[in-house]
């Protein structure tokens, strides 16, 4: 049928150009000049504002069912990103520890922190980059999802089920920031950080991030000391006190730094906690000088 119908249409308009009829108006006797042009495919791009009911390690297509951030989720994207580059040309994603996942793990780590309002590593949060599959990279997709979610504890790092935007969530009196604990210890291990109001009785308070040379996980575990004497210095800043030698005397340090293989994605923060033993403290030592941590 739509073979004949194409036949009838160029008889019909030779028929009318034999005779010389004019053409009804707006009419230009042209076929093919009003058809527009197909666009060129498009292929799938993630939203940065979208939430998830889970947390993903692969961004697969048919697992992308983002949510409103207003009901319950558990992660975010704050970011999405475009690898570019020499990474960009190899026939698969970027794998762990890789350098294309270390660029991405960069970009990440600061896009995060702006749209936060603070280091991501200063609140109870978990950074994750995802990438395409493997098939629709061989697609073509060269995408990456900077999600965040939040933790219930800094210890064991379960995810929680929140509503709301993280956008912001790092701002000065958020309760994501992390704060005054009472460390539950075996010997010189830390067992547990229980979150308490800097106002009542705790041990530990958290000062900041010091972001460690880029050198290997070997060497970094094989220099603690170098660690907690930066940690130390961040204690220091925070409550406004000369960084010299008494500092040793003043404070202790915990620290909680990243695992092997975060270390490997590059993420170099380390969050720094000052730690008294001996004696209680009831507010924040944050600029507090030598009467808040007086060399014992």
């Amino acid at each position: 049928m739509r073979r004949w119908w194409v036949a009838v249409t160029v008889g019909t308009v030779a028929a009318l150009a034999l005779g010389g009829c004019a053409a009804p108006a707006g009419v230009d006797r042209d076929l093919t000049d009003d058809w527009p042009a197909i666009a060129a495919p498009v292929g799938f791009v993630p939203q940065s504002g979208a939430c998830h009911p889970t947390v993903a390690d692969v961004g697969y297509l048919s697992g992308y069912q983002p949510v409103d951030c207003a009901a319950t989720h558990r992660a975010e994207t704050l970011h999405v990103g475009t690898m570019s580059g020499p990474e960009a040309e190899r026939s698969a994603p970027p794998r762990a520890g890789s350098a294309g996942m270390r660029v991405a793990h960069g970009d990440c780590a600061r896009q995060v922190t702006r749209a936060l309002g603070g280091d991501w590593r200063s609140g109870r949060l978990r950074l994750s980059v995802v990438f395409p599959s493997a098939l629709a990279w061989s697609g073509g997709a060269r995408w990456y999802r900077c999600d965040v979610a939040e933790v219930t504890d800094l210890d064991q790092g379960d995810v929680a089920e929140r509503t709301g935007s993280l956008r912001g969530a790092l701002k000065p009196g958020s309760k994501l920031t992390l704060g005054c604990f009472n460390p539950k210890m075996s010997k010189n291990d830390v067992q547990a950080m229980r979150p308490v109001s800097c106002t009542a009785k705790h041990h530990a308070e958290f000062v900041g991030v010091y972001q460690a040379p880029d050198i290997s996980y070997a060497e970094f575990e094989r220099t603690p000391l170098r660690t907690h004497k930066a940690c130390r210095g961040l204690i220091a800043k925070y409550a406004k006190l000369p960084n010299d030698g008494n500092m040793q005397y003043r404070a202790g340090t915990i620290i909680y730094h990243p695992y092997e293989e975060q270390w490997r994605d590059g993420d170099r923060g380390v969050q720094c906690f000052l730690w008294v033993s001996e004696r209680a403290l009831t507010r924040s030592v944050k600029g507090a000088g030598a009467k808040a941590l007086p060399i014992t």
